[in-house]
């Protein structure tokens, strides 16, 4: 069966319309797949959703896929490049500082900054311009089912997704070959499969390991654009800066901060994100009124009645807001429905395979990732869905580990949450990057800094780093053995002497 022929015969479901979910439609419908639905809860591409109102940096990992459907250079257009990245820190007391932070390694690409739902934006609009008649998107509704149905006569596998319009509740019903799970750390592809699953080797559940990140509470404060930074309204925020504003206290309970990523649109409001352990004082308030004096008392070099609206205040008090998730994956990427001549399947990418906290910055990285690598596969297999998943699995098993370990261990402190083991991390981080630029060819940059080179897989980066951690404990081991020797010889020539 020729390729084009095999694609237009073949249905996609996919169960999530984030970054991976349009991804993932957008690279078939390229492949020249002509029926594929989205299913998507959110009632339109860039919905916006305030605590989720995350930032992105979209590195070279990432723009493998822009690159694959060539429109990096859009998103060029309406990123902030990190290359340009200036963070001033505001401290209490109105005093500023602005700095350039370092582009460290110059094997990685420019990576662009911008928020989610202007990247979500971006790749709905493609599929709007180009590709209307191959992709499907249902906003608003949401997947409640799935079953498999085998055609034994004709030997003939289908998958049934049941869903449901959440508004009215009408359902919806599709067959498909290929299903899609790119519905996140819940996903309800993943439980399916889960409760499908009687190999007993536990291959849909979550692995779970241990950060000093996870747990940690978070909420987004609405700001509006160009927001006055002092209360004589003489500064104003520029869309393209980043910003850390320093509460009055600094003590764990009290310590804040405002961290403000940067936008390209000087219209689009400003996200502060506020990130603390969640016995935090500000969780308690559950007010806006109370929260406004709160704010104020904590930041006294910005005009809070100026920037955080009454209305923002009490949505702000009343959110739940979010906790940064323990570090997972599982080792199943894909289901086939089994029957005589041809199998469907389903498959799984994104937050639904590997979840954890933004440390590293790269939840979206590693899900377009997923997708590029989803490509090969039905490129090798000529788009046999049986093959290809296999495939798929085979090649992106073995980075899901490492990249959980990188997400474990290269920046977790950074949120402020202990500050004796931040600045031993940061001294562990500074002796690794020493060795790394005098003796290159024993030592390898901190993972921090790896993760940057988006032509290393998550694996090759690890092995690197672990292999300079036995390095640096073999050396101390040896200085530790040459100390103890040096002291022995020192006490018996001491004695000797006597």
């Amino acid at each position: 069966m020729s390729t084009e022929t095999q694609n237009l015969n073949q249905k996609a479901v996919i169960v999530g319309g984030g970054p991976a979910g349009f991804a993932t439609a957008l690279m078939l419908a390229k492949r020249g797949w002509s029926e594929i639905t989205v299913l998507e809860k959110r009632p339109s591409a860039d919905f916006y959703e305030p605590d989720k109102s995350f930032n992105y940096l979209i590195d070279g990992r990432g723009q493998k896929f822009t690159d694959l459907l060539g429109f990096t250079e859009k998103l060029s257009k309406i990123g902030v490049p990190n290359t340009e990245f200036y963070l001033t820190e505001i401290k209490a007391d109105g005093t500023c500082k602005t700095s350039k932070l370092p582009v460290v390694d110059p094997n990685r690409k420019t990576a662009y900054w911008l928020p989610r739902r202007a990247f979500l934006r971006l790749l709905y609009q493609e599929i709007e311009e180009n590709w209307q008649d191959s992709i499907r998107v249902l906003f608003n509704t949401k997947c409640v089912k799935i079953d498999p149905a085998v055609e034994e006569n004709l030997g003939e596998s289908k998958l049934t997704v049941l869903a449901e319009e959440i508004n009215t509740e009408n359902a919806v019903k599709l067959e498909t070959d290929l299903l899609v799970g790119c519905d996140g750390i819940n996903s309800v592809v993943r439980e399916t499969l889960d409760r499908w699953d009687n190999s007993g080797t536990d291959q849909f559940k979550m692995q779970l390991f241990p950060s000093q990140s996870s747990g940690l509470k978070y909420k987004v404060l609405t700001l509006p654009p160009n927001f006055p930074l002092d209360n004589n309204k003489s500064e104003r925020a520029v869309c393209t800066m980043a910003y850390a504003i320093r509460s009055a206290s600094t003590d764990s309970q009290g310590g804040l901060s405002l961290g403000i990523l940067p936008f390209a649109d000087p219209d689009e409001p400003r996200t502060a994100n506020i990130i603390r352990q969640p016995d935090n004082q500000i969780w308690k308030i559950q007010d806006g009124e109370q929260l406004s004096k709160f704010l104020e008392t904590a930041f006294p070099q910005l005009p809070i009645p100026e920037i955080v609206s009454p209305e923002e205040s009490e949505r702000f008090a009343k959110s739940e807001g979010g906790f940064f998730p323990v570090p997972q994956y599982f080792s199943g990427l894909h289901w086939l429905v089994s029957a005589k001549n041809y199998s469907s399947g389903a498959v799984l990418l994104g937050d639904a395979v590997h979840c954890f906290p933004p440390d590293i910055g790269q939840g979206v990285n590693s899900a377009l990732e997923d997708v590029c690598i989803l490509n090969q596969a039905l490129s090798q297999t000529n788009d046999i869905i049986s093959d290809a998943l296999r495939l798929y699995q085979s090649w992106r098993s073995p980075d899901l580990k490492p990249l959980i370990r990188l997400a474990q261990t290269a920046f977790p402190w950074q949120y402020n949450q202990d500050i004796l083991r931040k600045r031993l991390w940061m001294i562990n981080f500074l002796i690794r990057l020493l060795l790394s630029r005098v003796l290159p060819f024993i030592f390898s940059p901190p993972a921090f800094i790896l993760i940057q080179n988006h032509q290393l897989s998550y694996r090759e980066i690890w092995n690197k780093a672990e292999k300079t951690t036995k390095i640096l404990y073999l050396l101390l081991g040896l200085i530790l053995v040459g100390s103890l020797l040096t002291l022995s010889f020192g006490y018996i020539i001491t004695l000797a002497n006597k």
